[in-house]
Protein backbone atom coordinates (compact mmCIF):
# COMPACT_ATOMS: atom_id res chain seq x y z
CA UNK A 1 0.00 0.00 0.00
CA UNK A 2 1.41 3.39 -0.99
CA UNK A 3 2.34 5.76 1.82
CA UNK A 4 0.21 8.89 2.12
CA UNK A 5 2.35 12.03 2.50
CA UNK A 6 0.72 15.24 3.72
CA UNK A 7 2.06 18.63 4.78
CA UNK A 8 0.50 21.22 7.04
CA UNK A 9 0.83 23.49 10.07
CA UNK A 10 2.38 21.98 13.20
CA UNK A 11 0.42 21.61 16.38
CA UNK A 12 2.01 22.94 19.57
CA UNK A 13 2.96 19.33 20.45
CA UNK A 14 4.61 18.95 17.04
CA UNK A 15 6.84 21.93 17.89
CA UNK A 16 8.05 20.15 21.02
CA UNK A 17 8.91 17.20 18.81
CA UNK A 18 10.79 19.44 16.37
CA UNK A 19 12.82 20.92 19.22
CA UNK A 20 13.68 17.44 20.45
CA UNK A 21 14.80 16.52 16.94
CA UNK A 22 16.91 19.68 16.85
CA UNK A 23 18.53 18.63 20.12
CA UNK A 24 19.29 15.19 18.67
CA UNK A 25 20.97 16.92 15.71
CA UNK A 26 23.26 18.74 18.15
CA UNK A 27 21.61 22.17 17.75
CA UNK A 28 21.35 22.59 21.54
CA UNK A 29 18.00 24.42 21.88
CA UNK A 30 17.06 26.38 24.98
CA UNK A 31 15.04 24.64 27.66
CA UNK A 32 12.18 27.13 27.36
CA UNK A 33 12.36 28.09 23.67
CA UNK A 34 9.12 26.51 22.48
CA UNK A 35 6.57 28.97 23.86
CA UNK A 36 8.45 32.03 22.56
CA UNK A 37 8.98 30.42 19.17
CA UNK A 38 5.30 29.50 18.88
CA UNK A 39 4.17 32.96 20.02
CA UNK A 40 6.20 34.56 17.21
CA UNK A 41 3.94 32.98 14.59
CA UNK A 42 1.67 30.04 15.53
CA UNK A 43 1.21 29.28 11.82
CA UNK A 44 4.92 29.52 11.03
CA UNK A 45 5.81 25.89 11.72
CA UNK A 46 5.22 23.16 9.15
CA UNK A 47 5.28 19.37 9.34
CA UNK A 48 5.23 16.54 6.82
CA UNK A 49 3.47 13.35 7.83
CA UNK A 50 3.47 9.86 6.40
CA UNK A 51 0.22 8.12 7.30
CA UNK A 52 -0.22 10.70 10.11
CA UNK A 53 3.29 10.12 11.51
CA UNK A 54 5.49 13.29 11.65
CA UNK A 55 8.63 12.69 9.60
CA UNK A 56 9.90 16.17 8.65
CA UNK A 57 9.74 19.72 10.00
CA UNK A 58 10.40 23.23 8.72
CA UNK A 59 9.61 26.69 10.09
CA UNK A 60 9.13 29.89 8.12
CA UNK A 61 8.15 32.36 10.83
CA UNK A 62 6.55 35.62 9.70
CA UNK A 63 7.45 39.06 11.01
CA UNK A 64 6.18 42.53 9.99
CA UNK A 65 7.37 44.18 6.76
CA UNK A 66 6.86 40.90 4.87
CA UNK A 67 9.97 39.33 6.33
CA UNK A 68 10.16 35.69 7.41
CA UNK A 69 12.87 33.46 8.82
CA UNK A 70 13.41 29.81 7.98
CA UNK A 71 14.63 27.14 10.38
CA UNK A 72 14.02 23.67 11.84
CA UNK A 73 14.57 21.99 8.47
CA UNK A 74 14.85 18.41 9.68
CA UNK A 75 13.91 15.07 8.14
CA UNK A 76 13.79 12.22 10.64
CA UNK A 77 16.26 9.36 10.38
CA UNK A 78 14.93 6.63 8.15
CA UNK A 79 12.88 9.05 6.02
CA UNK A 80 15.67 10.91 4.27
CA UNK A 81 16.32 10.67 0.56
CA UNK A 82 12.65 10.11 -0.34
CA UNK A 83 11.82 13.67 -1.41
CA UNK A 84 9.62 14.34 1.62
CA UNK A 85 11.78 17.18 2.91
CA UNK A 86 11.87 18.78 -0.53
CA UNK A 87 8.07 18.63 -0.78
CA UNK A 88 7.72 20.24 2.63
CA UNK A 89 10.25 22.92 1.63
CA UNK A 90 8.30 23.75 -1.52
CA UNK A 91 4.92 23.85 0.24
CA UNK A 92 6.17 26.03 3.11
CA UNK A 93 7.93 28.52 0.84
CA UNK A 94 4.88 28.69 -1.42
CA UNK A 95 2.90 29.77 1.65
CA UNK A 96 5.34 32.68 2.07
CA UNK A 97 5.26 33.95 -1.49
CA UNK A 98 6.10 37.65 -1.60
CA UNK A 99 8.15 37.57 1.61
CA UNK A 100 11.86 38.14 1.98
CA UNK A 101 13.09 34.99 3.73
CA UNK A 102 16.26 34.71 5.79
CA UNK A 103 18.00 31.63 7.12
CA UNK A 104 21.08 30.52 9.02
CA UNK A 105 22.13 27.34 7.25
CA UNK A 106 25.09 25.03 7.56
CA UNK A 107 27.84 26.22 5.26
CA UNK A 108 27.90 22.92 3.34
CA UNK A 109 24.32 23.51 2.16
CA UNK A 110 24.90 26.99 0.69
CA UNK A 111 24.83 25.72 -2.87
CA UNK A 112 21.51 23.94 -2.32
CA UNK A 113 19.95 27.04 -0.75
CA UNK A 114 21.23 29.13 -3.65
CA UNK A 115 19.20 26.93 -6.02
CA UNK A 116 16.09 28.22 -4.23
CA UNK A 117 17.13 31.85 -4.66
CA UNK A 118 19.03 32.47 -1.41
CA UNK A 119 22.14 34.65 -1.52
CA UNK A 120 24.93 34.72 1.04
CA UNK A 121 25.06 37.82 3.27
CA UNK A 122 27.72 36.80 5.81
CA UNK A 123 28.73 34.11 8.26
CA UNK A 124 27.64 33.89 11.90
CA UNK A 125 30.29 32.21 14.02
CA UNK A 126 29.41 30.34 17.19
CA UNK A 127 31.94 30.83 19.99
CA UNK A 128 32.10 28.78 23.17
CA UNK A 129 33.84 29.45 26.48
CA UNK A 130 33.38 29.87 30.20
CA UNK A 131 32.08 32.85 32.13
CA UNK A 132 34.73 35.58 32.33
CA UNK A 133 36.42 36.03 35.70
CA UNK A 134 35.45 39.70 35.90
CA UNK A 135 33.75 41.89 38.49
CA UNK A 136 30.24 43.24 38.10
CA UNK A 137 30.49 46.18 35.64
CA UNK A 138 29.63 49.06 37.96
CA UNK A 139 28.84 52.28 36.13
CA UNK A 140 27.48 50.55 33.04
CA UNK A 141 23.86 51.27 33.97
CA UNK A 142 22.80 47.63 33.89
CA UNK A 143 19.22 46.93 34.96
CA UNK A 144 16.86 43.97 34.86
CA UNK A 145 15.47 43.79 31.33
CA UNK A 146 11.94 43.36 32.65
CA UNK A 147 12.02 46.88 34.10
CA UNK A 148 12.45 48.50 30.66
CA UNK A 149 9.20 49.83 29.13
CA UNK A 150 8.27 47.43 26.36
CA UNK A 151 7.82 50.08 23.68
CA UNK A 152 11.40 51.29 24.23
CA UNK A 153 12.73 47.74 24.11
CA UNK A 154 10.76 46.98 20.93
CA UNK A 155 12.11 50.09 19.18
CA UNK A 156 15.70 49.29 20.14
CA UNK A 157 15.39 45.62 19.20
CA UNK A 158 14.20 46.57 15.72
CA UNK A 159 17.56 48.20 14.93
CA UNK A 160 19.43 44.96 15.65
CA UNK A 161 16.91 42.59 14.08
CA UNK A 162 15.72 44.61 11.10
CA UNK A 163 12.00 44.57 11.79
CA UNK A 164 9.69 44.58 14.80
CA UNK A 165 8.93 41.28 16.52
CA UNK A 166 6.56 42.18 19.38
CA UNK A 167 4.99 38.77 20.06
CA UNK A 168 8.34 37.01 20.17
CA UNK A 169 10.07 39.72 22.20
CA UNK A 170 7.32 39.86 24.82
CA UNK A 171 8.04 36.20 25.60
CA UNK A 172 11.81 36.28 25.13
CA UNK A 173 12.36 39.20 27.52
CA UNK A 174 10.88 37.17 30.38
CA UNK A 175 11.88 33.69 29.30
CA UNK A 176 12.02 31.08 32.09
CA UNK A 177 15.51 29.83 32.94
CA UNK A 178 17.03 33.02 31.58
CA UNK A 179 18.58 36.34 32.61
CA UNK A 180 17.97 39.59 30.75
CA UNK A 181 19.82 42.86 31.22
CA UNK A 182 19.60 46.29 29.64
CA UNK A 183 22.14 49.12 29.64
CA UNK A 184 20.58 52.49 30.47
CA UNK A 185 22.99 55.42 30.00
CA UNK A 186 21.77 58.95 30.78
CA UNK A 187 18.20 57.68 30.63
CA UNK A 188 18.68 56.15 27.16
CA UNK A 189 18.54 52.45 26.28
CA UNK A 190 21.95 51.70 24.79
CA UNK A 191 21.89 47.91 24.62
CA UNK A 192 20.36 44.72 25.94
CA UNK A 193 20.99 41.01 26.10
CA UNK A 194 19.50 37.70 27.19
CA UNK A 195 21.20 34.50 28.32
CA UNK A 196 19.15 31.32 28.55
CA UNK A 197 19.78 27.80 29.78
CA UNK A 198 20.08 25.21 27.01
CA UNK A 199 20.35 21.45 26.80
CA UNK A 200 24.08 22.03 27.19
CA UNK A 201 25.24 25.13 29.04
CA UNK A 202 23.89 28.56 28.15
CA UNK A 203 23.44 30.76 25.08
CA UNK A 204 23.70 34.53 24.93
CA UNK A 205 21.27 35.94 22.40
CA UNK A 206 20.49 38.52 21.45
CA UNK A 207 23.35 40.77 22.48
CA UNK A 208 22.69 44.20 20.95
CA UNK A 209 24.68 47.29 21.96
CA UNK A 210 25.64 50.75 20.75
CA UNK A 211 29.34 50.14 21.43
CA UNK A 212 31.85 47.42 22.22
CA UNK A 213 32.18 48.75 25.78
CA UNK A 214 28.45 48.44 26.42
CA UNK A 215 28.40 44.99 24.84
CA UNK A 216 31.25 43.89 27.09
CA UNK A 217 29.49 45.14 30.22
CA UNK A 218 26.30 43.33 29.23
CA UNK A 219 28.22 40.15 28.42
CA UNK A 220 29.95 40.15 31.80
CA UNK A 221 26.71 40.91 33.62
CA UNK A 222 24.80 38.19 31.81
CA UNK A 223 27.38 35.45 32.22
CA UNK A 224 28.50 36.09 35.81
CA UNK A 225 27.85 33.06 38.08
CA UNK A 226 26.95 30.86 35.12
CA UNK A 227 28.65 27.47 35.45
CA UNK A 228 29.21 25.48 32.29
CA UNK A 229 29.82 26.20 28.62
CA UNK A 230 28.50 29.50 27.27
CA UNK A 231 27.78 30.09 23.59
CA UNK A 232 27.45 33.35 21.66
CA UNK A 233 26.95 33.86 17.92
CA UNK A 234 28.53 37.09 16.62
CA UNK A 235 28.14 38.01 12.94
CA UNK A 236 31.44 37.96 11.07
CA UNK A 237 30.65 41.41 9.70
CA UNK A 238 30.97 42.98 13.16
CA UNK A 239 34.68 42.64 13.89
CA UNK A 240 34.25 44.20 17.34
CA UNK A 241 31.79 41.44 18.24
CA UNK A 242 34.23 38.72 17.18
CA UNK A 243 37.03 40.42 19.10
CA UNK A 244 34.86 40.57 22.23
CA UNK A 245 34.35 36.81 22.20
CA UNK A 246 38.03 36.17 21.54
CA UNK A 247 39.17 38.58 24.24
CA UNK A 248 37.38 36.47 26.84
CA UNK A 249 39.05 33.31 25.56
CA UNK A 250 36.06 31.97 23.66
CA UNK A 251 36.85 29.76 20.66
CA UNK A 252 34.88 29.13 17.44
CA UNK A 253 33.03 25.81 17.37
CA UNK A 254 30.50 26.19 14.53
CA UNK A 255 29.37 28.60 11.85
CA UNK A 256 26.32 29.27 9.72
CA UNK A 257 25.70 31.03 6.45
CA UNK A 258 23.22 33.90 6.82
CA UNK A 259 21.37 33.99 3.52
CA UNK A 260 18.36 35.87 2.14
CA UNK A 261 15.91 35.28 -0.66
CA UNK A 262 14.82 38.81 -1.42
CA UNK A 263 16.05 42.18 -0.10
CA UNK A 264 17.61 41.87 3.35
CA UNK A 265 15.96 43.78 6.23
CA UNK A 266 17.55 47.02 7.41
CA UNK A 267 19.62 45.51 10.22
CA UNK A 268 22.34 47.62 11.88
CA UNK A 269 24.95 44.88 12.15
CA UNK A 270 27.34 47.20 14.01
CA UNK A 271 25.02 46.78 17.02
CA UNK A 272 24.80 43.00 16.82
CA UNK A 273 27.28 41.28 19.15
CA UNK A 274 25.26 38.08 19.25
CA UNK A 275 22.33 37.00 17.07
CA UNK A 276 19.18 35.87 18.84
CA UNK A 277 18.78 32.32 17.52
CA UNK A 278 19.76 30.39 14.42
CA UNK A 279 16.16 29.09 14.22
CA UNK A 280 14.23 32.39 14.23
CA UNK A 281 16.95 34.91 13.43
Amino acid sequence: MRERVTTGIMSRDDLDLAINWAAAEGWNPGLADANAFHAADPEGFFVARVDEKPVATLSVVRYPDRFAFLGFYIVAEGWRGRGIGWRLWQDALAAREGYTIGLDGVVAQQANYAKSGFQLAHRNIRYCGLAPDAPWPDGAGLVDLRTVPFDRLLTYDKTGFGTARPAFLACWAGLPKSRGLAAIVDGTLRGYGVIRQCREGFKVGPLFADSAGIAEALFVGLTRTMVGPIFVDPPETNRAAVQLAERFGFAPVFETARMYAGPAPATDWTKVYGVTTFELG
